[in-house]
């Protein structure tokens, strides 16, 4: 298996630590109207209880019909949607965002962990914008493009990335099967421009990868957690016990997290009896995930982690360090300690919002804190061998003792 832990991006992950979220729909947390003036191409949407909300839109719409020299290219929706993204951005919490049809549907996609595209994993550097290729999954298109991970992507087709949300970068790249794309990377140290032209296709997110380690370690790399992402661990992990493992790493370096049940049902495989992980919302409700029978894994588990580490990611290792059942490696973790959820709003688009803050099984938040290692490595690039990762080295020597 191809080494994919060569480099980690610095910065702050953006794009997929939006995955942790409960899915519920049928609810609204708030409801708009729309509001048209009466001059042609000009959008002003309301919020009921806001009267001056509502005078200061369509004052707004009024100028722009009037003044606006590409009134005639107006695209109304596009108003609307982003007074609404607009409305929601004011809360300052990256994490409660607004999603337009097409977002809507991109991102319940992602979940699933199956849709049309190239098959890679991106991530924005919140500080930076830059917008980087960490995971490209095995024989999918992006692989026999010529892409590779660590290629910093600045061009989709014509669109040239600036300040988007990685959202809708997302879904430029995604797109009928069968259909091309171009992809434009910087690449290397010297940034050298390399244009990948991808055929889209239907593709399972390859988020677990496996091997047998020497001496019979075994070693389950987890990058994200969608749907489908149990069974591909499940899978890993009886095929590693069918071939005689003495002990298990799991690697969650880089993981921005997923779905919460899916974490939860993972660590049900191999945690005791007792309760995984809580939450807590804002009027003081708190509710509980617990593993009803004992499958605690009893062999040696260390499960490596770094800075890009988060949310779900996080859940997983604090239990498992919080029951011992095996040792958390690297450095210490992100630092999302809390939950959203997703609201449909009835007309093809969603609200996700911050809801709760969870608890590790002895009641750690660990939200802006993350999680402090048992045996903390840095990770150390090898300019003369790019294979080498000295953070994986130690969790091999945690499992045999040494």
């Amino acid at each position: 298996m191809e080494n994919r832990n060569k480099s980690f991006i610095k910065g702050a992950l953006y794009g997929a630590l939006i995955m942790l979220l409960i899915v519920t729909m049928g609810g609204c947390a708030w409801r708009f109207v729309s509001d048209r003036t009466q001059s042609p191409g000009s959008a002003a949407v309301k919020a009921e209880s806001d009267s001056a909300t509502d005078e200061k839109l369509k004052q707004l719409g009024e100028l722009i019909d009037k003044n606006y020299l590409y009134s005639d290219d107006i695209d109304t929706k596009a108003l609307q949607d982003g007074i609404y993204s607009g409305y929601v951005s004011g809360l300052g919490d990256p994490y409660t965002v607004y999603y337009n049809e097409e977002q809507t549907k991109d991102l319940m996609e992602s979940t699933t962990g199956e849709y049309s595209g190239v098959g890679a994993v991106l991530t924005k550097d919140l500080t930076t914008g830059l917008v980087t290729i960490v995971n490209v999954y095995k024989d999918s298109p992006a692989e026999k493009a010529g892409l590779e991970d660590g290629d910093i992507l600045y061009q989709v087709d014509d669109h040239e990335i600036a300040d988007e949300d990685l959202t809708e970068i997302v879904s430029w790249i995604k797109g009928d099967e069968g259909t091309g794309v171009t992809l434009h990377v910087y690449r290397g140290d010297k940034l050298e421009k390399v244009e990948c032209k991808a055929i889209r296709g239907v593709v399972e997110a390859q988020t677990v990868e496996y091997e047998m380690k020497d001496g019979g370690t075994g070693y389950i790399r987890v990058t994200e957690f969608d749907t489908v992402t149990y069974e591909q661990f499940k899978n890993a992990l009886a095929d590693l016990e069918n071939q005689g493992m003495t002990g298990l790493v799991i690697d969650l370096r880089s993981n921005p997290g997923g779905n919460l049940d899916t974490a939860v049902d993972m660590l049900k495989l191999i945690l005791p009896k007792g309760m995984i992980v809580s939450t807590k919302d804002k009027y003081g409700n708190t509710t509980e995930y617990s593993n009803e029978e004992d499958h605690e894994f009893k062999k040696p588990l260390a499960v490596l982690v770094n800075q890009y580490s988060a949310s779900a990611a996080e859940i997983f290792a604090g239990a498992v360090q919080d029951y011992g059942t095996g040792q958390i490696v690297g450095v210490t973790t992100y630092g999302k300690g809390i939950v959203q959820q997703l609201f449909d709003l009835g007309d093809g688009t969603c609200l996700k919002v911050t809801i709760s803050e969870y608890f590790t099984p002895n009641g750690r938040n660990i939200h802006k804190k993350g999680i402090t290692p048992d045996v903390e490595v840095k990770f150390t690039a090898d300019e003369n061998n790019k294979e080498a990762d000295n953070q994986l080295d130690k969790a091999l020597e945690v499992i045999k003792g040494e």
